[in-house]
């Protein structure tokens, strides 16, 4: 059973004293702050209100220095107060995220919301069962006109308060690493989505053309078809030239019935088909 615990704005006491620093050196991907931000955004609409939503991080891990590639959803239970990774759940992912990114590996898990809280602790040792050392990466979805990414990577040391062992929050230092690919994608999200001003994407502005092409060429065939119809019925003279041109224009519609027309077209549905495909397991990591 799936559940979304609403945001919780409270903290406790849960993070370390300022002189502690991190440990390691992380790289932050921006498709890892996308694919959280649509996360949250789509079960808020889901929902209707804005939710708490959790997921794992993967990339990879030399020495101190970890880069945060790539992420997917997590289920969790919520009983009474405390969060339940679905831990069943996690091992499938697992097996499948190792068959398409087997470079990759678990370092640890995100969440939405502001400062670290008790709860956070609780789902912190869970993760822990899978990884000793996890990273916790915070994204307050709520933020508003923030001059900098409303995103915050922690990990964990272990001190004494109150003289019991206690484990508590360190926040890291991360850097933004893009690839060529990721690149493209935000420029493409970033101008689709701003709406005070008139730029678009290459890749918009090219959709855009051939929108316009298709909408015209539908209009025009419209045109024809009505005249040809009202022709029929006697409600329109028939005009020799026109009709010729019509039927000048159906008598090129066969050429397209070739054999190379047919293997060309085929090779190019296989493409597409292939490509989303692959895009598929994608999408479920």
């Amino acid at each position: 059973m799936t559940s979304n615990m609403e945001v919780d704005g409270t903290s406790s006491a849960v993070m370390a004293s300022t002189g502690t620093s991190g440990s390691v050196a992380v790289s932050l991907h921006p498709l890892v702050i996308m694919n959280i931000s649509e996360h949250s955004t789509r079960v808020r609409a889901q929902e209707g209100k804005p939710m708490q939503v959790i997921g794992a991080l993967i990339g990879k891990q030399k020495g101190r220095n970890i880069e945060v590639m790539n992420s997917f959803e997590l289920l969790f239970d919520k009983v009474e107060e405390d969060i339940i990774i679905n831990m069943e759940f996690y091992q499938s992912k697992e097996e499948q995220f190792k068959q398409v990114f087997s470079e990759m590996d678990f370092l640890g898990w995100y969440t939405t919301g502001d400062a670290p809280s008790e709860s956070d602790i609780k789902v912190h040792k869970q993760i822990c069962q899978i990884n000793e050392s996890p990273i916790v990466l915070k994204l307050n979805s709520q933020a508003k006109h923030a001059e900098t990414l409303p995103v915050s990577l922690y990990e964990t040391v272990i001190d004494l308060v109150n003289g019991e062992a206690t484990m508590l929050f360190v926040e890291l230092q991360y850097t933004l690493a893009t690839e060529e690919v990721e690149r493209i994608g935000i420029d493409h999200v970033a101008r689709v989505s701003t709406s005070d001003t008139g730029e678009s994407s290459a890749v918009a502005q090219h959709l855009q053309a051939q929108h316009s092409s298709v909408k015209m060429l539908h209009s025009r065939v419209k045109l024809i078809l009505e005249y040809i119809k009202a022709v029929e019925a006697g409600e329109l003279p028939k005009n020799p030239d026109i009709l010729r041109e019509a039927y000048s224009l159906c008598y090129r519609l066969p050429v397209l019935n070739t054999n190379k027309f047919k293997e060309d077209f085929y090779n190019q549905c296989n493409d597409v088909c292939l490509m989303a495909y692959l895009g598929t397991p994608n999408k479920g990591m």
